[in-house]
């Protein structure tokens, strides 16, 4: 306790005099960390190798995620890939205390999404249990992500800051949740009636001279994919102009060696952790949002580490002074770390970065490595998960359903899984319950966040869903809401899936059974979507009449940029969408007749060819 109670008081000493207290959303502001603990000093010199470790998107995966979730794909020397089991807090903090071995100037950064989203052993209580996870593998700072908002900005504040929930207490007799060690940085940020940070904008890592600053932003975009409660009296800025603003403000204070932690992604060329990013053949490079923010970003910024799209890649970017940049992401659920060495030149204060690539060159040399599963376990990781998992144990061994084969849902390879047309089938029939003029349910993507694997996680048998395992499914506790829509309207927010917000990164939802129509990928916006294939039950969408429609709350608040489902009429509100998977799983299966996993046959896509 002593040693964790020191580290903190170090890491809240001082403050940062631009994030002040939300007015609307509590109290956001932790007291910002002078200096990361010191380590034992490699030695003088002008040039000092800072290594820097990084993950994001961990979602509260303690233990290690179930089947494709839980796996990496890498590159083979002979040309083939191969898949490898990955992840599991107890091996991430193996894998980075054996990186900081002989690295006495290391920090350890993340870019958000550690939280939200989270299976049943976190996620159950809030996420304290991958909170304390995170101190206890020496996190130094991470930025936000959406997810950080899910539960709104007055529970990120008591995250940040300890104290026990309000309204579920204390969970365990004689000990307080005690908060993050580590600083949320939020600069992007701000209150919306008096413009100040909702959070600490950056935060500066000091040992024996060294200093490099970090400054957070999540993506401007995250009140369209976040529930309105969540970001209530918040406003989000553009990524290049706020990260750019305060590389200002650090250049100025004489820290002239910069990363930035950026809750946005990129797509990579090839779905291998390993695959060599700066190639310059069709298998190399990285496309998506990422692309044109580090492109925008200064120059004063030497490197970016980046998440939210779930994805692994090390590549370099050029900055707009043409200098190659390193921007890296480690995939999700803490199956990979990334390991980037900063050369620290004490002379200039700053990373040396050099303008053209060569074997010689300085610029920061990043690499993602697998938390493999067959290294030793972190004991004391170990001991947490126990803790936590004899509270949760009760709920969670509960067996809910069967089913005769695994259901990707996550982890699907198509735009429409098995789990998701399951998981729109559950919301129909608990639709139905409450009004039998139900016609269509639609489950969006990101919603579903995980598969239903066949294997037994624990000493329930094979083929049993236990509660914890469909919690791990879904976590958001949001209801089952039924509006009415016309059919003009529901054609609409088809088309939406790949037009406007989502022309770039379709979000293609999961249709109940009776929903059919063709996606063709060879098409541009809108249009991808073949209106005349459009059939429900067999029959043509009639534009002028009023269909009954299915979703969960956050898609019927016009969530994931779908507008026309947030324009529903005479909306009644169900249960709980996890509570509509259970009742659905439990009156549709049993041990002698498993549910079979849907085909996902309802949308026919047809993909562009390769000449």
């Amino acid at each position: 306790m002593y040693v964790r109670t020191e580290r903190r008081r170090r890491r809240l000493r001082g403050a940062l005099a631009a994030a002040a207290t939300l007015v609307t959303a509590g109290a956001l502001v932790a007291a910002l960390p002078a200096g990361a603990a010191p380590r034992k000093d490699a030695g003088g010199g002008r040039y000092q190798d800072v290594q820097l470790l990084s993950f994001n998107d961990f979602h509260g995966n303690l233990e290690p995620p179930a089947g494709s979730s839980g796996q990496v794909t890498e590159n083979q020397a002979d040309g083939t890939t191969k898949k490898i089991d990955a992840g599991g807090v107890e091996y991430l903090a193996s894998s980075l205390r054996t990186a900081r071995k002989g690295h006495p100037y290391s920090v350890t950064a993340a870019a958000g999404d550690l939280i939200g989203a989270s299976p049943l052993l976190s996620g159950l209580f809030h996420d304290e249990p991958t909170v304390e996870a995170m101190n206890g593998l020496d996190l130094d700072v991470t930025s936000v992500g959406n997810h950080e908002f899910d539960e709104g900005a007055g529970e990120l504040a008591r995250l940040q800051n300890g104290g026990c929930h309000p309204e579920d207490g204390c969970y365990e007799k004689g000990r307080t949740f005690e908060g993050a060690d580590y600083p949320y940085l939020a600069a992007n940020v701000t209150d919306e009636k008096t413009g100040k940070p909702a959070l600490a904008p950056y935060w500066v890592w000091k040992h024996k001279g060294v200093k490099v600053g970090f400054i957070g932003v999540t993506l401007e975009g995250t009140p369209d994919i976040v529930s309105a409660e969540g970001v209530k009296g918040l406003k989000f800025h553009d990524e290049i102009e706020t990260v750019d603003k305060y590389a200002k403000i650090l250049d100025k204070q004489g820290v002239k060696s910069i990363v930035a932690l950026i809750h946005e992604g990129g797509v990579p060329a090839s779905g291998s952790y390993n695959y060599d990013c700066d190639s310059p053949s069709a298998g190399g490079g990285v496309s998506g949002p990422i692309v044109d923010i580090a492109k925008g970003i200064t120059p004063k910024v030497d490197a970016l580490v980046t998440g939210h799209t779930h994805n692994a890649y090390a590549c370099t970017i050029p900055d707009p002074s043409g200098k190659p940049r390193m921007v890296t992401s480690a995939s999700s659920y803490g199956k990979l770390y990334t390991d980037t060495t900063l050369t620290y030149d004490r002379a200039t204060k700053d990373i040396v970065r050099t303008a053209v690539k060569s074997p010689n060159a300085k610029n920061p040399v990043s690499k993602n490595h697998v938390v493999t599963r067959t290294q030793p376990k972190a004991a004391d990781m170990t001991a947490l998960i126990g803790r936590w998992n004899k509270l949760a144990a009760p709920i969670a061994s509960q067996p809910v359903g069967y089913i005769s084969a695994d259901l990707p849902g996550r982890g699907a390879t198509s735009p429409e899984s098995p789990l998701g047309d399951l998981i729109a089938d559950a919301q129909l029939a608990h639709a139905k319950s409450l009004d039998p003029k139900a016609s269509v349910a639609l489950m969006n993507p990101g919603g579903v966040r995980s598969d239903l694997v066949f294997k037994a996680s624990g000493s329930e048998g094979d083929g049993v869903v236990t509660y914890g395992e469909a919690f791990a499914v879904q976590p958001f506790s949001n209801t089952v809401n039924l509006v009415d829509l016309t059919g003009e309207q529901l054609v609409t927010a088809l088309k939406q899936q790949v037009s406007g917000s989502n022309a770039a990164s379709p979000k293609i939802l999961q249709p109940s059974a009776g929903l059919m129509y063709t996606l063709d990928m060879t098409r541009s916006g809108a249009d991808r979507v073949v209106t005349d294939s459009i059939r429900l039950n067999g029959s043509a969408i009639d534009p002028a009449a009023t269909y009954r429609v299915a979703m969960n709350s956050f898609l019927a608040g016009g969530g994931d940029g779908f507008a026309a489902l947030g324009a529903g009429r005479n909306p009644l509100v169900g249960s709980d969408d996890l509570k509509a998977l259970n009742d659905y799983l439990t009156a549709n299966s049993s041990a002698a007749d498993p549910i079979e996993p849907p085909k996902a046959d309802r949308i026919t896509v047809m993909q562009p060819t390769n000449n």
